[in-house]
């Protein structure tokens, strides 16, 4: 577990093939959530580069039901839900596909057996954001807010949730890893 480090023309790591496994499942599943909800092509391009379809009304553009999507695809207006509600008709599609393109990037470079990686900059910022939207995931299912850290609790190996807690940390460690790497 060794993190990220820099190169000459961007990072690289290597990772064993549990390691390489639990990445793939992990972005697969968060992936596979984001994707579920993406609107078919759409025949007017206008339209579909601004996440708009023909049908698309303000009542279409609610904050998702899924606490995990809520939390990946968060209102632009906390303060003022009319302007949420607009902001996120225009947005959301583009959102999405942005964080299922990221994660494909993260798919395509890792290895399915594991192994070393190499990455350029515009890689390695599709694995940052890959990474961030799997802690954030996590984060839901552990209850991480900003008034209650799981994390800071004295979480024992028989917890239910070890197991999350320890990835969630080692997803951190890598997240810090790739942006020290990508810093140098």
């Amino acid at each position: 577990m060794a993190g990220f480090r820099p190169t000459q023309d961007g990072v690289t790591a290597r990772f064993s093939k549990p390691e390489a496994a639990i990445i793939r499942e992990l972005i697969s599943q968060v992936a596979d959530l984001i994707a579920d909800g993406m609107a078919a092509p759409e025949a007017d391009e206008l339209a579909a580069m601004v996440g708009m379809s023909e049908n698309t009304s303000p009542g279409s553009a609610a904050v998702p039901d899924d606490p995990i999507l809520a939390r990946l695809l968060p209102d632009g207006y906390s303060d003022d839900p009319e302007a949420a509600q607009e902001f996120r008709r225009f947005t959301e599609s583009s959102l999405r596909s942005a964080k299922v393109e990221a994660a494909q990037t993260v798919l395509a470079t890792l290895p399915n057996g594991g192994g070393r990686i190499r990455l350029g900059s515009e890689q390695a910022e599709a694995w940052l954001r890959s990474l961030n939207d799997v802690r954030l995931a996590l984060g839901v299912r552990l209850g991480v807010t900003e008034e209650s850290d799981v994390l800071n609790e004295d979480v024992q190996p028989d917890d239910p949730r070890y197991a999350y807690v320890e990835v969630y940390q080692w997803l951190a460690y890598l997240q810090e890893s790739l942006v020290n790497a990508l810093s140098r």
